[in-house]
């Protein structure tokens, strides 16, 4: 392991020791970072010609943290004891050392770089940086003093906030909160921060230890309260987590027995966190969704990202519109193509209510807003789309229709015109059959609504350019989505991955489950929503043309059920008709029906099901396994087809795409947690009972036989066969 990062040291005619955090991209701070800082610090605490300490990060970066990759399993041999870094280090050495010390923010201080700043004995900061602890995304808390320090200098309430969210603030509202002392320039930060520490020696300004701040705590009963108030909200926004009560705990010791006494649970409890499930889940998923933009073959070719200039979209339905803003919300001018003047009215009107309602909730500026709507235009031919650089289509799921778009695509776009398609199943060489120009036909599948869900699918055939595949990862990371490049096959990675997620529901209740345990089961184990729960949101009409696909497809293990198309008869046909699985009133909350059993009896009677007792009266565990193992399996088949390129896209693409919970780490991490023979055995027990729909595929049942995880690369799983 090589060296990560360091500090450097200059001692200024002024008496003025600077002490830079030197460890790109971001100063995070490793060991290596955090023994120089001890060792720079200690050799000028003995110099008579240091009088104070300045600490900052180089190139307008204060620090984003301690470096995640030493939560991994690389450096066991390097974890210090408990509380070498916050006690000994950040307490004992820096805090309490004779000489002050002013932290110079710019840029980032979040985590560990917000600690080591709230340990000095002053803050400056630029307007602009940012402030945050963010540790509790990662399934651990703020390890090297924070929740002993920021209730201190900010308050009880809003330090919670701060620690429970994981949001940020910035430096002027760190100013108003009494985390930073004073604002400035980038170019005045440092001289105004060595002058700042040497008004703390000459006594003009206090020095201030930011442990033993009493000022803004509340007095005890009323912490007590705040801190019982914080627990309750916990566990109802994330009943399935403990390290956000754990962090409340620590918080509480401190405000009860000293900070002291709080930052020795602190380390303690850190300790204990860094090993759970759920930190492993987490940082699984951090470097998972970091690694997406890397496709061999594609990204390793030295190809740079062409410039995108103008956009067109076809369809300024519930899709197109989302589409279109995501893309002026980034600046990117956008031309929306309807068939005719009432629905381009709509399609536009559309857009402007997406972009009022972030207005509405202070997420977008007047002035945004107006220069977001400036960007769009619409029209109803192909005149304009002479000089556009890319159309994605986005119209009904028909084969002949979007044919027919993309072949006249052709007569009009310029010949480097990229055509994309957000089809959520149709094979893309169908979609381009009639076209001559298929190295540039790509699939651009956004999530449902467009504007908000954070996944792209880049689906591409064997034609598909890498060229073009680089130009959509460089768009897709400027519209702020995580993109996964997957190939082409009915579904793509994940509705082909989760199709199976409802059909296990419908088989299920067909054979005496209940659809209401069901859901109220998988919302617990952490899923947005239940199967049945689901199927009424995207509605009937949607659940039965992507069933169909299916069906078409993949005919040995797809269940038929005849439940959606007997409901569907009756005129329910999920949320928008107020009935489907449930019952909907005027604000869209959901209620179980009664008569209900009555369409699932006749759908019975149709397949020739029987209820089997054994399913009637079922286990939570069970609900769970039987819904998401032949997710699992069918996981592994587009993992054994190559359609992803590794396990660890599909596990982003569950938790982005389908809100598998993050904190299970993603579909196939959670499975190989229960280890891919006990999956085996259960699917193929199921598939002996209840027929084909559980069979376990060739690639599952090969990494069973020889006990090999389901993530490892095929490669791998392959060479032991």
């Amino acid at each position: 392991m090589g060296s990560r990062g360091h500090t450097l040291m200059e001692v200024g005619a002024d008496g003025v020791a600077v002490i830079t955090i030197v460890n790109p991209p971001v100063n995070s701070l490793s060991y290596d970072v955090l023994r120089s800082l001890k060792q720079n610090f200690d050799q000028a605490l003995g110099r008579d010609d240091v009088k104070a300490f300045v600490v900052t990060g180089a190139k307008g970066k204060f620090s984003g943290g301690f470096d995640i990759s030493a939560f991994g399993d690389e450096e066991p041999k390097e974890r210090p004891k408990p509380g070498w870094l916050s006690i000994e280090i950040i307490t004992d050495t820096i805090e309490a050392a004779r000489k002050p010390l002013v932290a110079a923010i710019d840029g980032l201080a979040l985590g560990g770089g917000l600690e080591l700043a709230m340990a000095c004995n002053a803050r400056l900061s630029t307007p602009t940086a940012q402030l945050g602890l963010p540790e509790l995304q990662l399934g651990i808390i703020p390890g090297l003093g924070g929740t002993q320090r920021l209730p201190r200098l900010v308050g009880l309430a809003k330090a919670l906030e701060m620690m429970l969210t994981s949001k940020p603030v910035k430096g002027k509202e760190a100013f108003s909160l009494g985390l930073v002392d004073g604002l400035m320039s980038p170019d005045d930060l440092v001289k105004a921060a060595r002058q700042w520490a040497l008004d703390i020696v000459g006594h003009r300004r206090p020095w201030i230890a930011s442990l033993y701040k009493t000022d803004k705590l509340e007095p005890l009963g009323e912490a007590l309260e705040i801190l019982k108030f914080a627990r309750a909200q916990a566990r109802k926004w994330a009943p399935n987590l403990q390290h956000p009560l754990v962090c409340i705990d620590v918080i509480e010791a401190g405000v009860v027995a000293g900070p002291r006494a709080g930052l020795w649970k602190e380390a303690e409890a850190s300790e204990i966190l860094v090993k759970s499930d759920t930190c492993k889940s987490l940082v699984h998923i951090f470097f998972s969704q970091r690694g997406t933009s890397k496709v061999p073959g594609v990204t390793d070719l030295g190809l740079v990202p062409r410039n995108v200039k103008k956009v067109a979209i076809l369809g300024g339905g519930l899709m197109g519109s989302g589409i279109a803003t995501a893309l002026i919300l980034s600046s990117y001018p956008v031309i929306l193509k309807e068939v005719n003047e009432k629905f381009l009215d709509a399609g536009i009107n559309r857009i402007k209510a997406n972009l009022q309602s972030r207005v509405r909730k202070g997420k977008l500026t007047q002035e945004k807003f107006e220069k977001a709507v400036s960007l769009l235009e619409g029209t109803l031919d192909y005149g304009s789309f002479r000089d556009v650089d890319m159309v994605i289509e986005a119209v009904i799921e028909n084969v002949s229709l979007k044919q027919q778009i993309f072949a006249d695509l052709e007569k009009y776009c310029p010949p480097h015109c990229i055509l994309a398609s957000n089809t959520s199943t149709i094979d893309l060489n169908l979609i381009g059959e009639k076209t001559k120009s298929k190295d540039r036909i790509v699939g651009a599948h956004f999530f449902s609504p467009a504007h908000v869900m954070p996944l792209l699918e880049i689906v591409r055939t064997n034609k598909t350019s890498p060229q073009v595949i680089v130009d959509l990862l460089y768009i897709s990371k400027k519209i702020k989505k995580t993109p996964v490049v997957v190939g082409n096959c009915t579904g793509f990675a994940v509705n082909r991955m989760f199709f199976p997620y409802t059909q296990a529901g419908l088989l299920l209740v067909e054979h005496g489950a209940d659809v209401y345990q069901i859901d109220e089961v998988i919302s617990k184990f952490g899923m947005p929503m239940g199967p049945f729960r689901l199927v009424d949101l995207v509605g009937f009409g949607v659940a039965i043309a992507t069933g169909m696909q299916f069906i078409e497809n993949f005919p040995e293990r797809t269940y038929k059920s005849m439940l959606i198309p007997l409901l569907q008869e009756d005129k329910r046909a999920g949320e928008t008709t107020r009935k489907g699985f449930y019952l909907y009133d005027d604000k869209r909350k959901a209620s179980p029906d009664t008569e209900l059993k009555n369409y699932i009896e006749k759908a019975r009677s149709i397949t020739g099901v029987s209820v089997d007792p054994k399913l009637v009266k079922l286990q939570e565990k069970d609900i769970i396994e039987m819904i998401f193992f032949p997710v699992v399996n069918e996981a592994c088949r587009v993992l054994g087809e190559g359609i992803a390129v590794k396990a660890a896209d599909l596990d982003i693409s569950s938790v982005m795409g389908m809100g598998f919970p993050p904190y299970r780490g993603g579909i196939l991490f959670w499975a190989d947690s229960l280890g891919s023979k006990y999956i085996y055995s259960k699917l193929e027990k199921w598939s002996q009972l209840y027929g084909e729909f559980f069979k376990p595929c060739a690639n599952l049942a090969a990494r069973a036989a020889k006990g090999i995880p389901l993530s490892a690369p095929l490669e791998q799983a392959n060479s032991r066969l």
